[in-house]
């Protein structure tokens, strides 16, 4: 059995190493590292496949945020909502900015932020949303767009683990995750489903002015160079990345499958277990399975993590400290919020091996250890 790995990056790389290896030495012989080509038509291809007018790269996943946030003219003070049971960067950024950020529950069965929370947080400070589409599963949408028109609040979509995804409305209709709200953005770190070789992300939108300042924004505040008409940052999605990810990206669709495919595994193999809940389905998404991640029942999660490790099995807790339990949130009052969904599943949650190369083997052997462990 090949060993096992949390994400098999080199396996997939060995798959595509001809296509990849010819596009990092077209890069290198154009010496074009910062802009060009790649860059511009991986923005075009990206649009395209989301089935949005614009698609902006920038450097990173925290970046595409931050600047979604400047680009809205939020202010210090203004009142963001977002879910505490999320990586940390969907929350720094709105402290960066002075923003508040406002904490709130998930639901308990799709780890996603829950509409009847964000209902409940609303004062006259609030001004945007920012749903995280957690693990692979696309936030209640259709929900959240119906409260933020309501009280014309922006949504940025934190869409860094569900790229790909499927967002079914109620009449049936599609659209892709990240799409939706006012500002889409994602993260393409090399362990995401669309993954880059170093550092990258993008923000998406159809709104044609908007998209001019994300631009401007992440290009230091400029349209014309050197004519700076608003302060802005230097976030640039390199060549060498666009790159990559041209090759990758109409591989997406492929690797999602192959993903769902490791997942039914999983499903199959934990089904009805009193002690293990598997990841739940809605009907208005189509998961992508950034993470498999399980929710145990009287079973000691931090054990189990151990004696996978000493199996030679790794595994994951995304996340052990929810945000609002951080220390850096303390002067916003972090400690004093009561979200027991969130201290819940922090407490019970476990993400196993998910990527695009594991094979039955592996799984046989992963899901064996889970079970041995769980049922002693």
């Amino acid at each position: 059995m090949k060993p096992v790995q949390m994400v098999d990056l080199k396996q997939q790389y060995l798959k595509i190493k001809t296509d990849i290896d010819a596009a990092l030495l077209n890069v290198l012989d154009t010496t074009m590292f910062i802009g060009g080509k790649q860059v511009t038509d991986f923005a075009d291809n990206l649009s395209t496949y989301l089935g949005i007018k614009h698609a902006i790269p920038c450097a990173n996943g925290t970046d595409a945020l931050q600047i979604a946030m400047m680009a809205l003219g939020l202010q210090p003070g203004d009142e963001v909502i977002t879910p505490s049971f999320t990586y940390i960067a969907t929350t720094e950024v709105i402290a960066l900015l002075k923003l508040k950020p406002i904490f709130v529950d998930v639901d308990k069965r799709t780890f996603c932020i829950d509409p009847v929370a964000i209902k409940n947080a609303i004062t006259p400070n609030t001004k945007a949303i920012v749903p995280v589409h957690l693990y692979g599963q696309t936030a209640n949408m259709e929900e959240i767009m119906a409260i933020a028109n309501e009280h014309n609040l922006f949504v940025i979509e934190d869409n860094a683990q569900a790229i790909g995804g499927d967002y079914i409305f109620k009449d049936g209709t599609k659209k892709k995750s990240g799409t939706i709200g006012t500002i889409g953005c994602t993260s393409f770190f090399p362990s995401k489903n669309l993954g880059c070789y170093g550092d990258g992300g993008a923000m998406f939108t159809n709104d044609d002015a908007l998209a001019e300042k994300l631009k401007m924004i992440a290009n230091h505040g400029q349209k014309i160079r050197y004519y700076h008409e608003m302060v802005g940052c230097n976030s640039r999605l390199d060549a060498m990345q666009a790159a990559v990810l041209n090759i990758k990206l109409p591989l997406l669709d492929k690797y999602i499958s192959a993903r769902r495919q490791a997942a039914a595994y999983y499903d199959k193999a934990f089904a009805n277990h009193s002690k293990i809940s598997i990841p739940y389905r809605v009907e208005y998404s189509a998961h992508v399975f950034h993470q498999y991640t399980l929710v145990l029942q009287d079973v000691d999660r931090n054990a189990l993590h151990t004696f996978l490790a000493k199996n030679n099995i790794p595994s994951m807790i995304y996340y052990p400290v929810p945000a609002h339990r951080q220390k850096m949130f303390e002067a916003f009052g972090g400690g004093d919020y009561n979200l027991p969904v969130t201290d819940w599943l922090t407490e019970r949650v476990i993400s196993l091996p998910m990527h695009t190369e594991l094979d039955e083997e592996q799984q046989l052997y992963i899901t064996g250890k889970v079970l041995e462990f769980v049922n002693k």
